[in-house]
């Protein structure tokens, strides 16, 4: 018989934590919550309090039970959830069920799973921290009631299956907002004038600034005309060098919301993906006979930048050796975000020894992928500021000054190991210009006006949501991915080349829920409620009383909404086509994912057609058919011919009106960082890219 139970959430864990401690600990999982409110009713007693009624978890009566009989036979029992309110929450309800006192030293936390982090927590074991616990109640409870009374009302004046939320609310507003700045935006048109130089042997870019110290805006072509009438030749001077040295500065270890940023940016992956991967590396790899299972990060659910001192250490020691010490960061502690709870370190390796390299063999591909950008970020956050050269040039051309721009990393820093990714997709290569004086005289190559027309904002990618909702103080890291999932998986959005679309549903379903109750979308209302709720966890105040004052407005709304909300039927839209399968007319249908054609002899026949959208180009291969947008089943989008399957002409870029200049052959859109550029699909031609 063991002396000591020791129960945590995943079977991952127990393995590790149980080698660690030694033969007097049994360790056994939980996998997760045991108690919970019941899913087919609220299980909140609004009448009583707003007490919440727990219920086993259907299919978790073995694990419970299990749990029960290995605590009646230990002296002592510790309960070593994750360390955060849902770990808490979860160490609570075990408790319990299995009548631990909650004020004795039942609760361990830590951060990594390693020996010596393990080891240590069980020398520091305390109570439960019921204010945390009471902070995870609150959010359970109140997302309860909004979600358990508001998605009944819209079951009933729309159709099954749909749902609102406090964080899924605003994240859909968010988006459609977008989307109606978009359709609202009215490019307005400027020029610019391109320009490339020589000197010497070598070539160098510069664009129109304006006439002399003033800087100028070219809105038409007339203006840029009357720009190169003002020139004389091509023969041009310097008459100013600007040299000034830049510092940049790493950006701090990830946090939660950060790694997902970073991981969609330049991984490609999306939210729930990351928190996947990082829990794995979290709870632990086999790394063999030597190691064993090990956990190779820090807890993944964290708002804080902060790291350790230990940690600090050992990452000065690597850089040094690896780098020298030119390379060591002797900057101060990182200056913590103010809505940061701080509970825990930032995300890092548990050891900066384990390198990317040295786990590649033994790491999957997207785990090493993920490991890499951790390892790399936290050593970069922990090295000196690159330094950069700065370069500006005027050259004049009798009232017309072109100026030119370049950079040089004159010390590389932290650059040599990371740098940050970015939405706004600049380009972090070197621009070197070449060396010039005041007084020298250039020779311009080519001199090009370029037309170009402002762009509306850009719809949001999973990562810019995520860094809006942050920055509004809307939900907490943990609610991000399940966020995101929610409002795809109910049909309220689509994700169109990784930007977020609204769907004619999402849009019925934001109005009606702006309409009724206004402060579960308001931005600024759902931030002060996440303040008010991080306010019970430090203790400040009860949680029953934040609830009380959301529900006493919130039930007036409610009840307007039951007997004011009219029943909204989507009907069928005749699509002027007959079904091929049986001749009876077809319809366009609203799902989940969007319009559909489907047939309106619904159900005795169910023949169903996607929606194609002609694009205005013939298909190349049979000079037949058009050239339509389709999906696959990812959801990608690509362009094919639609006479298939006669055609199986396809393409993942979008092919273009026009032919080749070069070759005749297909002329398609490419995307770039940069933006968009037109190249030949058979030859080397390329056109300048478009932003």
């Amino acid at each position: 018989m063991s002396d000591y139970l020791v129960i945590v959430e995943s079977p991952a864990k127990a393995k590790t934590i149980e080698r660690y401690l030694g033969k007097k600990y049994k360790v056994k999982a939980s996998i997760g919550h045991v108690r919970d409110l019941p899913r087919s009713q609220m299980g909140v007693d609004v009448e009583n309090n707003y007490e919440p009624k727990y219920i086993t978890i259907r299919g978790k009566g073995p694990v419970l039970q299990d749990l029960k009989n290995a605590a009646k036979k230990a002296k002592k029992v510790y309960l070593a959830a994750d360390p955060d309110r849902e770990g808490e929450a979860i160490a609570w309800h075990l408790a319990n069920s299995l009548n631990v006192d909650i004020d004795s030293d039942c609760r361990v936390v830590f951060n990594e799973i390693t020996k010596d982090a393990i080891l240590e927590s069980f020398k520091h074991p305390r109570p439960l921290d019921l204010d945390l616990v009471d902070a995870q109640q609150a959010r359970r409870v109140l997302d309860r009631l909004v979600g358990y009374n508001i998605s009944p009302i819209l079951w009933k004046k729309v159709k099954k299956g749909l749902s609102a939320g406090r964080v899924q609310s605003v994240a859909l507003r968010l988006i459609i907002d977008r989307e109606q700045e978009i359709e609202r935006f009215v490019p307005e048109e400027y020029w610019s004038i391109e320009a490339e130089f020589e000197k010497g042997k070598k070539t160098f870019e510069a664009l129109y600034f304006g006439k002399e110290k003033e800087k100028a805006k070219l809105t038409n072509e007339d203006e840029v005309n009357a720009v190169l009438k003002l020139m004389k030749g091509k023969k041009f001077e310097v008459t100013n060098v600007t040299k000034k040295e830049r510092k940049r500065n790493p950006a701090p270890s990830f946090t939660t919301s950060s790694l997902q940023q970073e991981a969609a940016r330049k991984l490609n992956f999306r939210a729930r993906k990351t928190m996947m991967l990082a829990q794995q590396l979290y709870e632990g790899i086999d790394l063999g006979k030597k190691e064993g299972t090990v956990g190779l990060i820090t807890y993944m659910r964290t708002d804080s930048t902060r790291i350790s001192d230990t940690a600090k250490t050992d990452a000065a020691e690597f850089i040094k050796n690896e780098y020298g010490s030119e390379f060591l960061s002797i900057k101060k502690a990182e200056k913590q975000d103010k809505k940061a709870q701080d509970a825990h370190e930032a995300v890092r390796p548990t050891s900066v020894l384990r390198t990317p390299e040295s786990l590649k063999a033994i790491l999957s591909r997207d785990l090493f992928r993920l490991y890499k950008l951790i390892w790399e970020r936290f050593i970069a956050s922990q090295m000196a500021p690159a330094t950069l050269d700065t370069v500006a040039v005027d050259l004049k051309n009798g009232e017309v000054i072109f100026r030119a721009n370049g950079s040089q990393v004159k010390f590389p820093g932290f650059m040599k190991v990371y740098v940050e990714g970015s939405d706004d997709q600049t380009d972090d290569k070197d621009k070197l210009l070449p060396v010039m004086e005041v007084g020298d005289k250039v020779n311009a190559i080519e001199i090009e006006p370029k037309q170009h027309f402002t762009q509306p904002p850009p719809r949001y990618s999973e990562a810019r949501l995520v860094k809006t909702l942050e920055e509004l103080g809307i939900g907490r890291p943990s609610t991000y991915a399940p966020t995101l999932d929610t409002i795809q998986k109910r049909g309220y959005v689509t994700l169109e080349t990784k930007r977020f679309v609204p769907t004619e549903l999402g849009t019925i379903i934001h109005q009606l829920v702006l309409e009724f109750f206004p402060n579960i979308v308001d931005i600024k209302f759902t931030a002060q409620m996440e303040k008010d709720l991080d306010s019970i966890e430090e203790g400040q105040v009860e949680w029953k009383k934040i609830i009380d004052e959301f529900y006493v407005e919130f039930e007036k709304h409610l009840k307007h909404a039951e007997a004011e909300m009219e029943k909204i039927v989507i009907k069928d839209e005749p699509t002027g086509e007959d079904c091929e399968e049986c001749g009876s007319p077809m319809v366009y249908k609203l799902g989940r994912y969007g319009k559909f054609m489907a047939c309106s002899n619904f159900p005795d026949c169910r023949n169903t057609k996607a929606i194609v959208k002609e694009i205005g180009v013939k298909c190349p291969a049979c000079e037949e058919g058009q050239i339509v947008e389709r999906k696959s089943k990812t959801k990608r989008l690509f362009y094919g011919c639609d006479q298939y399957p006669t055609c199986d002409f396809l393409s993942w870029d979008k092919p273009i009106s026009r032919q080749c200049p070069k070759c005749n052959e297909m002329l398609v859109e490419k995307k770039l960082k940069k933006g968009i550029q037109i190249q030949c699909v058979a030859c080397d031609y390329k056109e300048d890219p478009q932003s």
